[in-house]
Parts: structure tokens; sequence; C-alpha cells
């Protein structure tokens, strides 16, 4: 039996405070059985030791081109990697890059590599801003190198602003998406606007019971993230998820409630280009909230009246602008009258939307868990399967969906 080849990474570490992030960085490369090297800046050892991340990857740590010279390190490294990951990349990595410097091993490595690269900031928002770092951004991004944007959040010190390394999982999830779809992350949603909606709304019935689902939001999330680094201006409206990190260089918007995300969704949908409601939101909710919290008692419980719940995704297709793309998603499953698909076509002609994103639902599928499958349908009949694989892919593809509807529409 041949065995399938372990990916190989390269990761790159800049000499940043959060160098000690790609720690966490590592061990999700490593974990799940990827061969990794890091291959580290001088300055990135002042504040993590190679020790450290040669235990982490059981591969040896240089910094320099004259170390193992007869392997030639400065090119071979490059050549061996499917992907080439840098945490943090500093401004004067950045700086470096662009300007095709090569002065240590990594500045070499990042020449010869010929497979993805992916570069996540770190810096103070002063950096970030300043026209030489954009200038340098722009024009790795124009050769296709992947540089995702910084989170917002607390800096080296008292400081607080745009410029703090995204989230290890948010690096994480674009890491695995490239390897797994090379070309996953293309600039061409840059200028638009676009909204997505995400998680489980919660209906109260009193002070602590509620009526919901098993949303976790990790798709909305993922379909979010991906649209930032595919180059839109993204608000993501939040319902309840499962801790997640906020997408770095989105707009989250938080909302409980059917009517709280309603509203919020309505609001930011007004100038967007692209509308994804991948919220699951509450069909009912009860029709009365008690003030006080329902005691138990020795007769059986009042039946729970429920009323009906907008329909936001209906709303939003009567609404829409001219040019305006709208996603939908749908959560089904068969029953004795139909199956998934049958159900899942029926809601399209319903609802109307450009796209209709369906999910078979069940144990071990599509909620709480970490991959995700399903079929894609569009308004002109096809009926696209999306094979199981991360929710990062999956919005990979509805992304690719969207973008084709956009030249439609507007002829580019």
């Amino acid at each position: 039996m041949t065995s399938t080849p372990r990916p190989r990474v390269v990761l790159g570490v800049g000499g940043g405070i959060a160098a000690y992030k790609a720690c966490e960085v590592l061990r999700g490369l490593t974990e799940p059985g990827h061969e990794v090297r890091v291959v580290p800046t001088e300055a990135a050892l002042r504040f993590v030791g190679a020790a450290t991340f040669e235990a982490l990857s059981g591969n040896p740590v240089h910094t320099g081109v004259f170390s193992d010279v007869p392997e030639v390190p400065h090119v071979r490294i490059g050549q061996w990697a499917d992907l080439v990951l840098v945490v943090p990349a500093t401004a004067d990595l950045l700086a470096k890059a662009a300007h095709g410097l090569a002065d240590d091993l990594l500045t070499n490595t990042l020449l010869t590599a010929r497979c993805p690269v992916l570069m996540a900031p770190a810096m103070h928002t002063e950096m970030w801003e300043h026209a030489a770092t954009r200038d340098n951004v722009a024009t790795l991004r124009a050769r296709g190198v992947i540089v995702t944007e910084p989170a917002s959040g607390r800096l080296t010190g008292a400081d607080t602003g745009k410029g703090r390394l995204a989230d290890p999982a948010e690096i994480l999830d674009l890491a695995r998406l490239l390897l797994a779809r090379p070309t996953a992350l293309p600039r061409d949603l840059e200028g638009r606007r676009v909204v997505v909606s995400a998680g489980g709304t919660r209906e109260p019935l009193d002070p602590v019971r509620f009526l919901g689902n098993r949303s976790s939001g990790k798709q909305g999330y993922a379909l979010a993230r991906t649209a930032v680094q595919r180059g839109a201006s993204v608000t993501l409206v939040s319902a309840h998820t499962l801790a997640l990190p906020e997408p770095a260089g989105a707009e989250v918007i938080r909302a409980s409630t059917a009517e709280e995300l309603r509203e919020a969704v309505h609001k930011s949908a007004a100038d967007a280009d692209v509308i994804v409601m991948a919220a699951a939101v509450a069909d009912f909710r009860p029709a009365h909230r008690a003030e006080y919290k329902i005691k138990k008692t020795g007769r059986d419980p009042d039946p729970v009246a429920l009323t009906r719940n907008p329909d936001i995704l209906a709303e939003l297709v009567a609404a829409r602008q001219p040019g305006q793309v709208i996603v939908g998603f749908a959560a089904e499953t068969g029953d004795t009258g139909a199956d998934v698909l049958e159900h899942a076509r029926a809601k399209h002609r319903r609802k109307g939307c450009d796209l209709l994103v369906v999910n078979a639902v069940g144990e071990g599928k599509a909620f709480e868990v970490e991959d995700n499958a399903g079929w894609l349908l569009s308004t002109d009949g096809t009926e696209k399967p999306i094979a199981l694989g991360s929710k990062a892919q999956m919005a990979s593809e509805v992304w690719d969906a969207v973008v084709a509807l956009l030249r439609g529409v507007h002829g580019q």
C-alpha cells in the first residue's frame, strides 16, 4: 500500500513579540502529521529559543545560509515546501520580501519557494498603516503572496489598535486551506462589501431558558475569514457561537435573537454587494417571555405557545439592490415525504436567493464539527456537490460561485 506523502511546511518566524504564538501554530501543524521545518530570523531567537522550535518540530533549526552548506539549504528548503508560512511577518520581513532582499536563510527561502506563501503580519498600528508598509503589502499581494489582515486589539505595552497577530487558529485554518487548494485565496473580492451572518439565535423563554439550535458558527466565520483574505470589506453579524476568535479584518456585530439579527443584517445589507445568510435563525420564538424563572411545581407545565419569526432571507431577496448577490443556507433532513435535496430545491424556489448552500444535518453532520459537505444550488438549475472537507474549503467554493455571479452581473 502506498502511503500519502505528508504535507511539507516551512514555518518562518520573524523577530517580533508575537513570535511566541508561532509555537502554537507549529503545534497545530505537527499534530495532524505535517512535516515542518522552522526557519527563524536571528531576531526571532531573542524571543523564542531554537531548542523550543527543534523540540516541537523534530527538525534542526538554522538562521544562516552557511549551516549544512553541502545541502544548499538556502535553495533546497524553498524547493522542498508545499507551503511557506511566516508567523509573525514583521514590517522588516515584509519590506525584505517585497524588495527581494536575501540576507538570511528565511529571506532566501522566500525567494526560492514556488509554492503558496502565507504571511501573517504583526506590528504596531503606526507601522502597519505607514505608506511604505502598505506599498510593500500591495507589491507582495500583486505577486500572489497571501498577506493576511492583522487583528485589532492589545499590542506591545499599553497600546491598542490594528496590527495584532491574527489568532493562531485562524492562521492554521488558512494554512490548511492552501495545502488543500493552493489557489483558494485570490484577491478577487477587492472593492466589494460583504455581509455574512453566523451562529445560532436564542429565543428567551424566561430569564434562564431559551429556544436555540446546535449551530457553532464555524461555517459563517470561515466564510467571513475567507472573504477578508480575498479582499472584501466584511461585516459579520454574529449570533451565539462556540467562543470563536473574531476573523481578523472583519467588523463584527453581535446579535442574540432573530429580531436582533434581522435588524443588524438589514442595516448592514443596504449597500452590500453580497449577503450570505449562514446563521441558523430560529423559525419560532415563545409567544410570551416570562418575567421570572418558571418554577417546577407538582402539576404538569403549561404548553409553550410559539409565534413565527420573520423570514430574514426572503425579506432580503424582496428588498435586494440591483446587482446584489444573495446566498442562503439550508440545514435539512430527509423524511418520509422527501429527501434532503428535494426539500432544499423547494426551499430554493420559495426563497428566491441566487445560491443556496445545502447541508444534510444530523448526528456528527454540519453542526458542531470541523468538516462540512453538501450541495450548492443555483438559480440556473445547477446542483454542484461539495465534497467533505474543512469549512474553509466549503467557504472557498461558495466564494468561487459568488465571484462568478458578480462577474456575470457586472460584465467583468
